[in-house]
């Protein structure tokens, strides 16, 4: 069971990236998928998650207008769409499943710079 986040990288102020999260030993499906974030000396923050049974999402006020969350169930994975980027947006960006019952499960993380 694990994720693997690919897709950051250096990019600058203005720019795009989008970010990738791929399962397995597991269906999405089933889970709450989420991007969190995490800034050099701050804490973790959530930035988007979706719900599939519900073809819900939600954005972090810093998010909103600017990133896209989705996924592709046929190919079991979690993507973060990212546009407008900004220096504040540097940081890890990991994403992490959830389901009531089970332990949530947390990819190793993408570095995302964003600098001139």
């Amino acid at each position: 069971v694990q994720l693997v986040e690919s897709g950051g990288g250096l990019v600058q102020p203005g720019g795009a990236l989008q970010l990738s999260c791929a399962a397995s030993g597991f269906t999405i499906r089933s889970y709450i998928m989420r991007w969190y974030r995490q800034a050099p000396g701050k804490e973790r923050e959530l930035v988007a998650h979706i719900i599939s049974i519900l073809d819900s999402t939600y954005y972090a006020d810093s998010a909103k207008g600017r990133f896209t969350i989705s996924r592709d169930n046929d190919k079991n994975t979690v993507y973060l769409q990212m546009h407008s980027l900004q220096p504040e947006d540097t940081a890890v960006y990991y994403c992490n499943a959830v389901r009531t019952g089970r332990l949530a499960i947390w990819g190793q993380g993408t570095q995302v710079t964003v600098s001139s």
